[in-house]
Order: C-alpha cells, then structure tokens, then sequence
C-alpha cells in the first residue's frame, strides 16, 4: 500500500494573474503558502487485477478506463496506464471551499500513482503534470498557482511567464517574522460550498477588457510589494495589501463576492481585522484575515457564528507517508 499526503494552499495576493489569458501578455505572480490541511490518497493492488475500485465521495468498480466518471481519475489512469488497484481519498477540508483541494487532489494522485508504479517523480514533474491535466487534457478553467503550492509546499513567490513556464522561490524572512505572521492569521468558513467553474470562466473571458486587465496588473504588483515587505520582516502592511487586492479581486467577474460575504468581511474590520481576503475564485469557502495578537479575540467574537479553522504553514508538500508491503 501507498499513502500520500497533499496540503491545501491559501493565496495571500496575484490570484488570477496565473491564468494564461493573463500572463501570455504580462508576467503573472503570486504569493501563497502551503498550509497544515490535507488530501490523502493511499493505492493498493486490488485482489481481481482486471477491476478497479475508486473511493471518493462515491464509489466507482470498473474495469476500463472509460467506464470511470471521475473524469481526473479517468484521466490519470489513462494517462499513467494504472489498473487492478483500489484508490481511497479523503481530506481534512471538503472541496469548494477556496483551499485549492482539486489541484491538491490530481497532484497527490500523481504521486502515489508514480509511487505505486517504483517511479520518482520531483515536484516539478508533478506540478507540470497536473497542470497539463486540468488545464489542457481536462479544460478546467483555472490557473497554475494551485498546482505548485500543493506539489511544493512552503511560503513561496510563484512567478508565471508567458513561455507558459513557472518558477517557484521560498519567501526567505526570519523565523520571527514567519511566526508573528502565522500567528496573526484567522481564517473563518462562511459555510458555502461552491464550483469555481463558472467564476473563473466569467474572469477569464473578462481579462479581455483593459480595465480588468489593468487590475489584475495592480494586482502582481501587490504580490511583489508583499514579497518585498516580507523579505524586509516587516508586516505592518499585510494587512492593508490584503484588503487592496481583495477590492480589486471583486472587480474582475460578478459572483466573486455577495451580500453576506460583504457583511462578514465589514465586521471583521471593525473588529480589528487589518485587511483579509475571500480565498479561491469565491462566491464561498474561507475568509482570511490578518489581524494582531491583541485584537484577535474581538474578532472572532465578532465572527462567533463562523467556524474558525486553525492551521499552521506546511513545508513539506506532496509526499509519501506510508509504504506497506504488498506479499
């Protein structure tokens, strides 16, 4: 048996920007991290080599590839020539809620597929693969950022150039520093599950127009103002570069924020949050927030009727947990 584990990602500034509409015509980047949640997906032979067991929130027995209706496990079966095996999922977080859980899915499904099959694949292998997967094999209408935080881990600045090609640099501050700001971090659920599908599809066609364009310009501007700040150790303009990019992140496409959102995000502000964002393409999932030590108990009274989930930075990424003996 194989076990590997996959963390989810937040996206502090330059969302959109990893999207090829966007960066074939400007360089694109993003600041993001790898964080303590995560996909895990073990592989084991099945005992009637010429079927295959799928485990996720259904259960799927086939035995070929087209009969499969997950459409990523499908794709990378086929792809990867794997059969006679059972494949089970499950995940600390649940999928739509903005923590980039279906590029964590296919990368972790990369990796214990290669691992099952005696193969090494680096983290860039698996990151280029699963972009390949969804983005061209798949036609998900998303970006690259996912993708590298999950198969990389770590706080990192992740620059997307026109080529198509990425590069991935750790976020180099003192230990001090990366503590106070994991510890000035709250994230809250606002309790919606939604497809990001039909947002991005809207964002993608909207990167067409100039002023939506312009923003997402302003918008890798901010992630190199945040990698600058960072790289200086100082974070009394986190905060502020949260809520500018989260403004402008409104602009790009309808359904990214609502009326409740909205009431969320206000209150927090007036209960000392210096600045937050909606994570993932939005209309739903995780309000994060960056706000100091002293003020975090307002705010989370404020946000009493939200569901905070604590995490930690994760620096691993996708990895093997676990090889069992098959005999």
């Amino acid at each position: 048996m194989i076990i590997a584990r996959t963390p989810f990602r937040i996206s502090f500034a330059g969302g959109g920007t990893d999207l090829e509409a966007f960066y074939s015509r400007h360089p694109g980047c993003v600041l993001s991290t790898a964080i303590n949640k995560y996909m895990y997906i073990s592989a084991h032979p099945y005992f009637d080599s010429n079927q295959t067991w799928l485990k996720y929130s259904k259960t799927e027995c086939v035995s070929s590839y087209n009969e499969i209706e997950h459409k990523c496990f499908r794709q990378v079966l086929y792809d990867l020539k794997v059969n006679g095996v059972e494949i089970t999922t499950t995940a600390d977080v649940p999928a739509g809620t903005g923590l980039g859980s279906s590029s964590s899915f296919t990368v972790g499904l990369l990796l214990t597929l290669y691992s099952h099959l005696g193969i090494f694949a680096s983290k860039e292998k698996l990151a280029e693969e699963a972009c390949e997967i969804e983005i061209n094999k798949l036609k998900e209408p998303i970006g690259k950022q996912d993708q590298y935080a999950a198969s990389y881990g770590g706080l990192n600045f992740i620059k997307f150039h026109a080529d198509g090609t990425v590069s991935v640099d750790p976020v180099i501050m003192k230990s001090e520093t990366m503590r106070e700001l994991q510890e000035n971090l709250l994230m809250f659920y606002t309790g919606d599950v939604r497809s990001a599908s039909a947002i991005l599809k809207e964002q993608k066609k909207n990167t067409k127009k100039r002023d939506k364009f312009d923003n997402l310009k302003k918008m890798a501007e901010l992630a190199q103002a945040l990698l600058e700040s960072l790289q200086n150790n100082n974070l009394s303009l986190f905060g502020e570069i949260l809520h500018e990019g989260w403004l402008l992140k409104k602009t790009l496409a309808s359904g990214i924020s609502n009326g409740e959102i909205n009431h969320w995000y206000d209150m927090a502000l007036e209960n000392g949050a210096k600045g937050g964002k909606l994570l993932g393409a939005g209309g739903g999932g995780f309000l994060l927030f960056y706000c100091e030590k002293e003020d975090q108990e307002k705010l989370r009274l404020a946000l009493s009727n939200l569901k905070e989930l604590k995490f930690r930075f994760d620096f691993e990424g996708a990895k093997v947990i676990y090889i069992g003996n098959n005999e």
